[in-house]
């Protein structure tokens, strides 16, 4: 199927730039998909399909940030009006709003989704308990310039950001010291950790760049042809995929760094780009205002993936036009 043509899925509803997204891990009910967008209204969605579930309407700015927990009971958002709020994701109710001094770029759950981080342009990162909203969050200064992105470790004793200040730390999460420090010639555009938690992705410049989550010790770099501003390597870790400034959609071998295949759907520069939980699609945002998911195996039932390989009869005795020996059907 090495010629299959990638039919990616367009999920539309926003009017203005998608800039983040995440998703949650598998639930019962599947795998939800949660949006952040510059027109001020974060979307969730069925993650395998991209049908719109709901939108969260009470922030008066742009939504930068936005997450769910790992049950999809909860969603987190961080906004241009100062604020993070927290959500019931099934009913779509603001539970509690927390007011910053800034703009809120970054927001995060821990794994038991009991404590919000989030990150601003105060220069400040802070840690909210869940069970008590009212008290006061601990607070960690050390960025010079604004947080562009910020995460828990998976066993939550740690908290990593990256900043404009052209680093990304490691701060304790309890007594908020930082402990270690990463120093890049330009600015992190993205921060990301795998699906085990023991790899950090950071994106910066034309590079995408895999570090071990204990030591901070580099273990592979990889250049691309245009700036990158998002990457996700997959759960199996043999590939990974990236979406940069022009427009493109890329899938790179995780071992050697070439590049396996490129799509060009978007209409602008891609934001953010992410591998579902189960690793059988990844999702991207841009600039034009759309999200779009695509298949990680092209061919491949799935979904709203419809995917027919004829044999030699069906093509002799059917009307049906198959282009690449294949005929794709995408359910609308």
């Amino acid at each position: 199927m090495a010629n299959l043509r990638q039919t990616p899925l367009t999920c539309s509803g926003h009017t203005r730039p998608v800039v983040d997204l995440a998703f949650s891990e598998i639930t019962p009910f599947g795998y939800f998909l949660i949006s952040a967008c510059k027109d001020g209204k974060p979307m969730i969605r069925q993650g395998d399909t991209g049908d719109w579930i709901g939108t969260f309407e009470g922030h008066k700015g742009a939504v930068w940030g936005a997450t769910l927990n790992s049950d999809a009971t909860r969603a987190a958002t961080g906004a241009a009006d100062f604020s993070a709020k927290l959500w019931h994701a099934e009913k779509g109710v603001e539970l509690h709003t927390f007011p910053h001094k800034h703009i809120v770029k970054s927001v995060a759950f821990n794994k038991d989704g009991t404590l919000l981080l989030t990150g601003s342009n105060e220069k400040l990162l802070r840690i909210f308990d869940l069970g008590k909203p009212e008290a006061e969050p601990k607070s960690f200064a050390g960025h010079t310039s604004n947080i562009k992105g910020a995460l828990f470790s998976f066993d939550g004793k740690q908290v990593f950001s990256a900043s404009d200040d052209k680093t990304v730390r490691v701060w304790d999460a309890d007594t908020c010291e930082e402990k270690n420090k990463l120093t890049f010639e330009s600015a992190p555009t993205s921060l990301t950790l795998t699906s085990k938690g023991d790899i950090m992705i950071i994106t910066f410049g034309q590079n995408i760049a895999f570090y071990k989550v204990d030591t901070l010790e580099e273990i592979k770099k990889f250049t691309a042809e245009a700036p990158i501003n998002s990457a996700s390597l997959h759960p199996c870790e043999k590939f990974f995929v990236a979406g940069g400034e022009d427009f493109k959609m890329y899938k790179f071998d995780y071992e050697t760094g070439k590049e396996i295949e490129s799509f060009k759907g978007h209409f602008g520069p891609v934001h953010c780009v992410r591998f579902s939980p189960d690793g059988e699609l990844y999702a991207s945002g841009s600039e034009d205002g759309t999200l779009r998911l695509w298949q990680t195996t092209i061919g491949k039932t799935y979904g709203l993936w419809k995917c027919i390989i004829p044999d030699d009869s069906d093509i002799l005795n059917s009307n049906v036009e198959v282009k690449n020996n294949v005929e794709v059907k995408v359910e609308s």
